[in-house]
């Protein structure tokens, strides 16, 4: 009986002890939510004002030239997927993992953003472009424009007939889900009341092709980053959700410890009351 309350007090010990690190762990993902969601907010304004700006243009210019803008075509497709450096952050990365089983060709380039994973990527058999692991945590704008200028260069010149990204979009702090967004060919979509908003007329100087040449790289490696945030704030929201949970878990074990800890005291307690009971009997 006294080994087994010698294990229930070190269980409950490591329990308890577990349980600081995932709150403290809990706190600090909280923590990087917050300021990770307020940089997407800011982010979003810019991204989706230059979003408009060449949706409006295409609109205005519906004969222009451009190879970025053409229909979808068979071939290789180029992605860029975004995990995480960290785990820890519950179903965050199998799910990317699951995502691009489902819907990338191994034998297509992939550009893997994240160190977690890399290995399990290279093992799957994807086509990796980088060779070594990049680090999602520390990765700029401009490492970012890097790649994507990669896939944009050869989608100009046919090798690729699809730029896309693989992130995790962020729904709400509870609610992540990956998606496949295509960046290349560009898609643009005739804006709401369009006809009211093209009354005016607007002069391109030097002409609408050369603008859209120069634009729409912009607007996608804009948009690349943008989806680099909130993959990043999915995974902070996600973290804080499986370290919440640790939590919950350890203190319902912890209780449930302390429970059977009690019992097993209180029995060496009535266990000795009755031999004291019985000895003096006997006398």
């Amino acid at each position: 009986m006294a080994q087994s309350k010698q294990a229930l007090r070190s269980r409950i010990k490591s329990v308890r002890s577990t349980r600081k690190i995932t709150k403290a762990m809990e706190m600090i993902a909280n923590a990087k939510l917050f300021k990770q969601r307020n940089l997407v907010e800011a982010n979003r304004i810019y991204t989706e004002r230059l979003q408009e700006t060449v949706n409006e243009i295409v609109s205005r210019n519906p004969m222009a030239q451009t190879t970025l803008v053409r229909p979808k075509q068979e071939g290789k497709a180029y992605t860029m997927i975004f995990c995480s450096d960290l785990g820890l952050c519950g179903g965050y990365n199998m799910n990317i993992l699951k995502e691009a089983r489902t819907l990338l060709n191994k034998e297509d380039p992939v550009v893997l953003i994240g160190t977690s994973m890399f290995s399990s990527f290279r093992n799957e058999g994807y086509h990796l472009v980088n060779e070594e692991p990049v680090s999602s945590d520390h990765i700029t704008y401009e490492q970012i424009k890097e790649y994507i200028d990669k896939g944009i260069e050869g989608f100009r010149e046919g090798e690729y007939a699809t730029v896309q990204l693989l992130y995790t979009h962020f729904v709400n702090t509870m609610t992540f889900r990956p998606q496949i967004l295509t960046l290349l060919p560009c898609e643009m979509e005739k804006p709401e009341n369009a006809e009211e908003k093209l009354e005016a007329e607007t002069m391109f100087e030097p002409d609408a092709e050369t603008i859209l040449e120069q634009l729409i790289p912009m607007m996608v490696e804009t948009v690349a980053y943008a989806k680099w945030m909130e993959s990043t704030t999915s995974e902070q929201g996600s973290r804080r959700v499986a370290m919440k949970t640790a939590t919950d878990n350890a203190d319902e074990l912890s209780a449930n410890l302390m429970l059977e800890y009690n019992k097993a005291r209180q029995a060496a307690i009535t266990q000795e009351i009755t031999e004291i009971v019985s000895g003096s009997n006997a006398v």
